[in-house]
């Protein structure tokens, strides 16, 4: 028989094994301008997008408070609407002409001070890279 300590023990290190949980986004942490620097489509790869052509296209997303996101392709807004997160994910309701609006849901991938990389949750999603602007 094993002692209620041993098998308290036991208990800690089997929840040591697994890897912690992930933080949820922060908002805070999002806010501010991201220049997309690699597209990739894994269902795709053939529509991969370089980072010369996204540079070209001035491709990017912003996040301003409270909750406003906007995404930007050649120079104008190609997407605009609010945002919420929920763990790791962002749920982006774009407003669309007529008041009309839809939602995407995407994964936070990676999320640093410099960096995010994120996918939509469509079937096919795309993986976009995308560096924080100055």
């Amino acid at each position: 028989m094993f002692s209620r300590s041993a098998c308290l023990l036991s208990f800690i290190l089997v929840l040591l094994m697994f890897p912690a949980c992930r933080p949820g986004v922060d908002p805070e942490d999002l806010y501010g301008s991201w220049k997309y620097v690699k597209v990739v489509s894994p269902s795709a790869p053939a529509e991969d997008l370089d980072a010369d052509l996204l540079a070209a296209e001035s491709a990017s997303i912003s996040f301003t408070r409270p909750d406003s996101l906007v995404i930007w392709w050649g120079g104008r807004k190609l997407s605009r609407g609010k945002f919420r997160t929920e763990g790791n994910l962002i749920r982006y309701t774009e407003t669309l002409e007529g008041g009309t609006t839809r939602e995407f849901l995407f994964k936070v991938n990676r999320l640093t001070d410099r960096e995010l990389v994120f996918q939509t949750m469509s079937e096919g999603g795309t993986i976009v890279t995308a560096i924080r602007e100055n």
